[in-house]
């Protein structure tokens, strides 16, 4: 059975206004699961290299004292005592951070520019007016250094090149990029355009295409059979993305190794260890960071952050709670790959869906002047407004790079197999 590229007579009907709840429970689940994860963020790294951080977390160290981080002095974590949710409550305001910022200035530039999408010169200046010259600016790693090199008159794609940019294969595109899914719902095609300069702005190679992975699933969020219980949901959406991730990457191999640990049964401590062991002592698949000597023997890195984040999305089953339970537990980078299912889960079932998980009502205010400078309103923001400029993203790529249409509050996609 041969499928034609386009099938010209299939359409997809969205509701812009059921879309638009999903893209509030985007921001709230994202900011539940960033916030909760950083309270475990960089405690546990392993034993290898000049940081040592003894035993990992398991289950049973949820709702236990939190422990200090690396760079914590001794001291554990201000947001929370124990290792638990971290919640803002009506009336409150959620802080911006780095899982979140650079995503929200991607929306708010797409829209300020009316465009599906950023030219180099739109990325540089953005990335210019909106993030802090000086430290405390909340960019690491890679996001740094493309910052230096912006300010230095170079424009993405470059900035994100290895000869330009020597942490070209850190987590940072991982957080800054998926909600690009989100902007071309279920034409991962089209997200992969929309976010290939973005990506580029600060990863190459397996970091790109972990990123990219990010983007599929988010778009492909809106094709998904939701009759399925919504850990088939996850899985299909997740196996469709491993398509994007070329075989000879050590992040196929991450994926592949970690979904046959997931499938042997063996309970989600013991596969984190065992990533732990085959890729940061035993640097196999190609995964080198161990001998490279950098500072906290690469706990940034794009690799072992994608690796346990799998963990975290097979073992979490689509489950809200469990799944950033598992992420905050699991180690190394904890608040990123945690805020990236939080912000997918919370998409798909919507701003209603997380408050019944939580059995709660949240804040809908953002601050996003907590990270970033220069946005209206002296930064403060709510979800509901900035799921609105989300839907006007949306407008512009179902028009301009679809081929799509609006009617009745709805958008018309031409669906592509």
């Amino acid at each position: 059975m041969t499928h034609s590229a386009v099938s010209v007579d299939k359409t997809k009907k969205i509701s812009r206004e059921s879309y638009a709840d999903k893209l509030y429970g985007f921001w709230l689940g994202q900011s539940i699961a960033n916030w909760t994860g950083l309270v475990t963020e960089m405690d546990k790294i392993g034993d290898i290299g000049e940081l040592k951080t003894g035993d990992f977390y398991t289950r049973d160290d949820w709702g236990t004292p939190d422990q200090p981080s690396i760079w914590g002095q001794g001291v554990p974590s201000d947001l929370s005592t124990n290792i638990d949710f971290v919640f803002r409550n009506p009336g409150e305001v959620w802080g911006s951070d780095d899982d979140t910022d650079i995503e929200y200035m991607y929306q708010y530039l797409l829209a300020t520019h009316n465009t599906s999408m950023l030219t180099p010169e739109q990325i540089r200046d953005g990335w210019l007016k909106h993030i802090r010259h000086d430290e405390e600016n909340y960019l690491w790693v890679s996001n740094q250094r493309a910052f230096d090199l912006m300010n230095q008159g170079m424009l993405p794609p470059e900035t994100g090149k290895p000869s330009n940019n020597e942490h070209f294969d850190m987590i940072d595109a991982q957080l800054t990029t998926e909600i690009f899914g989100l902007f071309a719902p279920t034409r991962p095609d089209i997200a992969l355009k929309i976010a290939d300069l973005p990506i580029k702005t600060t990863a190459s190679k397996d970091a790109e295409y972990i990123a990219k992975f990010y983007v599929v699933m988010h778009s492909l969020a809106s094709s998904v059979d939701h009759t399925m219980p919504i850990k088939e949901q996850m899985t299909w959406m997740a196996t469709q993305a491993r398509q994007v991730l070329p075989n000879a990457t050590y992040a196929a191999a991450m994926y592949d190794y970690v979904t046959q640990l997931h499938n042997s049964g063996i309970p989600w401590e013991q596969a984190r260890d065992l990533i732990y062991q085959r890729y940061q002592v035993n640097q196999q698949d190609g995964y080198d960071m161990t001998s490279r000597k950098l500072y906290c023997n690469g706990c940034f890195a794009a690799g072992i952050n994608f690796a346990a984040s799998i963990i975290s999305l097979h073992y979490g089953e689509g489950d809200i709670k469990e799944t950033i339970k598992i992420g905050s537990l699991a180690g190394w980078d904890s608040d990123n790959p945690t805020a990236t299912w939080g912000g997918l889960i919370g998409f798909m079932v919507g701003k209603a869906g997380v408050e019944k998980a939580f059995d709660r009502k949240f804040a809908n205010q953002f601050n996003i002047h907590r990270t970033r400078q220069n946005f209206p309103n002296e930064g403060i923001d709510t979800f509901e407004n900035m799921a609105d400029t989300g839907l006007q993203v949306v407008d512009n790529v179902v028009i301009e790079m679809m081929g799509g249409t609006i009617e009745n509050n709805m958008w018309i996609i031409p669906v592509t197999e």
